[in-house]
């Protein structure tokens, strides 16, 4: 595969192993000392480096300030997690209804990957606000300072949370976010690696309190939790993330078992975190629209009303 700019990617073990190092699986040494068996023809371990960690700036596609979007940051009650959740919420704004009561919308809970609320997550919510739904993206690091501007200290705090409470302090988010008065009271899921796997969580938690979750690369629902699901599941998984390709077989006949609505989306040349274009080395930029418009289709057509 090669970048737009035409210089070739890094191989898909390179990205294996920033992969294994984000989520804590490898430590940075070894992260790093296994990057030396690619540095060829000039290629250098820092050069790697760079090129695999985010860049937030490039993968910004709506400014904060756009004015298309109102955004602000909530405080949400955790009392069965961490005690409070912060995070970002974003609706669309016309001028023309500037004077009026806001129109109800479906809500969209959008969680983040292992290192907290980062400007990526934070965009991918305004991008949901100019789909027309109102976006809450939580973080799940709120009890420990927050996301604090670097995604290695993000997961650093993150590891340090319980991992139950942190499920808590999602859930409490998601029911805020349905009670809202200017939300339909259908609200959706998806998210990112962990998000991922926290929105396949919250599909078997909320029962029909979840009108459908649309997971990115995400560990599947607990077997035991999968006949409580009530949502409509939309998975989607590089062809190329050896690990969830081999469990999604698994996943798969649960929720056939279990007569869930679902759609399985393997997409090719793609490896994990593929969506993410804030890390080139990871985004395909073909694969990611198409999961992008087939997530709002499928949101669209399990939240809102027949027309």
């Amino acid at each position: 595969m090669e970048h737009e700019n035409g210089r070739k990617k890094l191989p898909v073990e390179a990205v294996d192993l920033y992969s294994q190092f984000i989520h804590g699986e490898i430590a940075r040494r070894d992260f790093l000392d296994g990057l030396k068996r690619f540095a060829v023809g000039g290629l250098t371990v820092g050069a790697m480096v760079k090129a695999l960690m985010p860049n937030y700036a490039l993968g910004q596609q709506i400014r904060k300030d756009d004015e298309r979007i109102r955004a602000s940051y909530q405080t949400i009650p955790s009392p069965n997690g961490h005690g409070y959740i912060k995070g970002y919420l974003v609706r669309p704004f016309s001028a023309d209804s500037r004077t009026a009561t806001p129109a109800k919308l479906p809500g969209v809970i959008v969680i983040h990957e292992n290192r907290g609320l980062n400007p990526h997550t934070e965009d991918v919510a305004r991008r949901f606000a100019l789909e027309n739904f109102m976006a809450f993206a939580p973080d799940a690091i709120s009890s420990v300072g927050g996301y604090p501007g670097d995604d290695f200290r993000g997961g650093e705090l993150f590891s340090k949370l319980d991992p139950e409470k942190r499920i808590q302090d999602f859930l409490a988010a998601a029911q805020w976010l349905k009670a809202r008065p200017d939300c339909t009271g259908k609200i959706c899921a998806t998210g990112f690696c962990y998000g991922g796997g926290v929105s396949n969580t919250l599909a078997g938690l909320m029962g029909p309190d979840l009108a459908a979750a649309a997971p990115f690369y995400g560990t599947a629902t607990k077997p035991e939790d999968v006949p409580k699901i009530k949502a409509a599941i939309l998975i989607n998984h590089g062809a190329l993330d050896k690990n969830l390709i081999a469990a999604y077989p698994a996943q798969e006949a649960e929720l056939k078992k279990n007569k869930i609505k679902y759609e399985g989306r393997i997409y090719p040349d793609s490896v994990h975190g593929f969506f993410n274009d804030s890390t080139p080395e990871r985004y395909n930029k073909v694969t990611a629209q198409e999961a992008w418009t087939r997530t709002i289709a499928w949101f669209n057509q399990h939240s809102r009303d027949a027309a």
